[in-house]
């Protein structure tokens, strides 16, 4: 049998996570599209590259073309000026559900964020798709795209996943990341899953390894078949002998955004 798709799109391929995924979904498709604003060097046999920027309507809906699925990672990557958001974010993801829509494409992984429930506490035990309580306007963004592609299932029969990517890196920087990290490999597991599961329609889950402080509850995401591998653990006695204890009855530490909840308003001056 050959693999599961022919294209996949993968917007910003030229970052931290497009780049992983390159390498994770390869068994997938025929031919992976890699899709940034910066050139995408080391081209492999079975990729391709487009260079554009995804608040570019044309360029963005002529990318989806041919393409079996889309795993949209692009955008502004953490809180931006207002009109950044808008024009990446939220303009942008708008266009490339448009592109789905007009071009066939019947699956979108979208990379959404724990800043989009960012106020939520850490004792509140949410589920994975708890509803919105953004901490920032990159989180607003994010739950703008949940709700698009809540629309574009309903209406139109375009499924997603969107994924509340927590913090993705090589390995745990912090003792926040102790509880909120996803490996590398499990994030492709992930978006794997999420590409292969037999029904999606819209879910909302969560990326996060299998940590030994679980916050916030899969249940509701076991249809996807993700099985986390890798854990925090190894990493904490290390982290815990270099960093201080956080202050318990701080913001940013009771809530699951962390720090974004202490950021002030992109646009003002002293936040610039």
């Amino acid at each position: 049998m050959g693999k599961p798709f022919k294209k996949i799109l993968i917007t910003g391929a030229a970052g931290r996570l497009g780049s992983e995924l390159r390498r994770g979904l390869a068994p997938l498709a025929d031919t992976l599209l890699l899709a940034d604003m910066v050139e995408i060097k080391d081209l492999q046999p079975n990729e391709e590259a487009c260079i554009f920027d995804l608040g570019d309507e044309a360029a963005t809906i002529a990318a989806t073309k041919g393409c079996d699925a889309i795993v949209h990672m692009g955008g502004a990557p953490h809180e931006r000026p207002w009109q950044e958001v808008l024009d990446s974010n939220i303009r942008g993801s708008y266009h490339i559900y448009e592109g789905a829509r007009k071009h066939g494409v019947k699956r979108v992984v979208y990379a959404s964020s724990v800043h989009a429930i960012g106020y939520h506490k850490m004792g509140d035990h949410i589920p994975c798709d708890a509803r919105p309580r953004p901490d920032s306007l990159y989180g607003v963004s994010k739950c703008f795209v949940e709700s698009l592609a809540s629309l574009y299932w309903d209406k139109f029969g375009i499924e997603s996943a969107c994924v509340r990517i927590f913090s993705s890196f090589p390995e745990p920087a912090d003792r926040r990341m102790l509880w909120s990290w996803l490996s590398f490999d499990d994030c492709c597991r992930l978006v794997t899953a999420c590409l292969t599961a037999p029904h999606l329609g819209h879910t909302i889950t969560v990326g996060m390894s299998d940590n030994k402080v679980k916050p916030v509850d899969m249940t509701n995401a076991g249809h996807l078949g993700f099985a986390p591998q890798d854990s925090s653990e190894p990493y904490r006695a290390e982290l815990e002998a270099k960093t201080e204890v956080a202050d318990p009855m701080a913001a940013s530490t009771q809530c699951i955004g962390g720090w974004f909840v202490d950021l002030g308003h992109p646009d003002d001056e002293d936040q610039k």
